[in-house]
């Protein structure tokens, strides 16, 4: 039998995770992970005690159209990223890894060049999260090294995540 190299093994974790998401157009999956050891977890979904997506049976960005990448604030959801560092000290995040993972909702695929939002990028620096391992196909991932988001300030350029 063939063992699944490290990586993608915390990144089939992390797509597992994706998959209690309530987002009707794509679930996130996030792990935050140091010392091999996973410190936390975090899904898409509504804030607790409120209705989810699959719950009201729609949602609100596609309701109006909005493209992938705009408007947050109009998404009934916590992303991944941000519930992933909710659950977490910010002890145990400083150098840790976050593997990701988005699922399409209606295809159930893996969707390809994904990135965290600008807000959610800001809370992995501030987190002290050294890097985000992001998977674009079953086995293949991008590395992103935190550092590049710090010196490649996005909210000072029309540069949108997801």
């Amino acid at each position: 039998m063939e063992r699944r190299d490290k990586i993608n093994y915390y990144l089939d974790i992390a797509q597992t995770v994706a998959g209690r998401g309530t987002c009707l157009r794509r679930n996130y999956g996030a792990i935050l992970v140091k010392n091999d050891e996973i410190i936390s977890t975090g899904y898409t979904g509504a804030p607790r005690a409120r209705k989810n997506c699959i719950d009201l049976g729609y949602c609100m960005r596609e309701k109006l159209n909005i493209p992938r990448g705009e408007r947050y604030e109009l998404c009934r959801s916590v992303h991944s990223e941000a519930n992933c560092i909710i659950s977490a000290a910010r002890r145990d995040m400083i150098g840790s890894t976050m593997y990701m993972v988005g699922i399409d909702a209606k295809t159930g695929k893996i969707v390809e060049n994904a990135s965290s939002c600008a807000m959610c990028k800001r809370m992995i620096i501030n987190a002290g999260i050294k890097e985000v391992i992001v998977r674009d196909t079953k086995d293949r991932f991008r590395v992103i090294n935190v550092e590049r988001w710090i010196n490649q300030d996005d909210s000072l350029t029309e540069e949108y995540g997801y």
